[in-house]
């Protein structure tokens, strides 16, 4: 990508949850930096003691398989002898300190604030999450209050209804 400004959006859709944790593929990383992947990957390895596990790692075949059933951009990947590497938000932010052309430092901020961004949502939706735990909760203890109070106005009313009942008309036996 020639543009140094990306719209959130895309970066957005290169954002993947794998392993329970959001990271970027290589191959959109080197699109995004403007370099091949192969150049991406080799600096990596150059610096491979600023990498840890915990900011890249491989995808094992069975990712690489989901990754490519479930985005078409990944279909090249079906036919190639090495799965890609998955930059964690860490690992794309060491990038940076890799990959030293201004694009690439242009981007990397682009991705972080995607990243925060991505982080904000979440705690947002966390938060709605437990509040309406807390109004479902309260609806069912209310509810609860609710059939109790019909409950006895039902008996009331049915008390009250055999107490006035009027007598029957007619002859009477008594035993």
């Amino acid at each position: 990508m020639k543009n140094k400004f990306v719209p959130i959006e895309i970066i957005e859709s290169r954002i993947f949850v794998i392993r329970n944790l959001k990271i970027m593929i290589d191959r959109d990383l080197a699109e995004l930096y403007g370099v091949e992947t192969k150049a991406l990957n080799q600096a990596v390895k150059r610096n491979s003691d600023r990498f840890p596990k915990d900011f890249m790692f491989k995808l094992n075949d069975k990712e690489t398989k989901e990754l490519v059933t479930n985005c078409d951009r990944f279909k090249i990947l079906e036919r190639s002898s090495s799965s890609p590497y998955a930059f964690t938000e860490q690992g794309v932010a060491m990038l940076s300190s890799v990959l030293n052309s201004k694009q690439a430092v242009a981007i990397n901020v682009q991705i972080m604030r995607t990243f925060v961004k991505l982080r904000e949502l979440a705690l947002t939706n966390n938060e709605i999450s437990k509040r309406l735990d807390e109004l479902e909760h309260s609806f069912i203890s209310y509810s609860r209050e609710n059939n109790q109070n019909i409950d006895e106005i039902y008996q009331h009313l049915k008390y009250l209804i055999e107490i006035h009942q009027n007598p029957k008309i007619g002859f009477k036996i008594d035993d």
